[in-house]
């Protein structure tokens, strides 16, 4: 009967250490996503408020490009230079929207809490 009584004891225990193992790697995993939330938040405003610098500056500088095109251009084919800057112009807002769509069709948010996630659960299935 003492024999029973410390195998269940053990059991009790073992459970319980292994719940308590459980909780700890849960909250170490949420932990991790909390502060990959906060990182992937800053990323995020420094990317928008680099944007916007950038096309702030982009568009001035192609005013400044287009006006000087066309004022030397004044005298010959003014309506020509103008249609092919244009064109020009749309060429390239094609082309940095395909780069950014393929940019954010590959971006992969909180990526480290994810592999964390898939070791766990591969550590677990070569347990079991």
């Amino acid at each position: 009967m003492g024999e029973s009584a410390q195998e269940g004891q053990g059991i009790f225990a073992s459970l319980r250490c292994l719940v308590q193992t459980l909780i700890a790697i849960g909250q170490n995993r949420l932990e991790l996503l909390l502060v990959e939330a906060q990182e992937e938040r800053w990323r995020l405003f420094e990317a928008i408020l680099l944007v916007g610098v950038v096309l702030i500056l982009a568009l001035m500088t192609l005013m400044v490009v287009t006006v000087t095109i066309v004022i030397v251009c004044m005298r010959n084919n003014r309506l020509d230079v103008v249609v092919g800057v244009a064109l020009l112009y749309l060429l390239a807002t094609v082309v940095g929207a395909w780069r950014l769509r393929v940019r954010l069709k590959n971006w992969i948010p909180f990526a480290a809490t994810l592999a964390e996630l898939k070791k766990d659960k591969s550590c677990l299935e070569e347990k079991s």
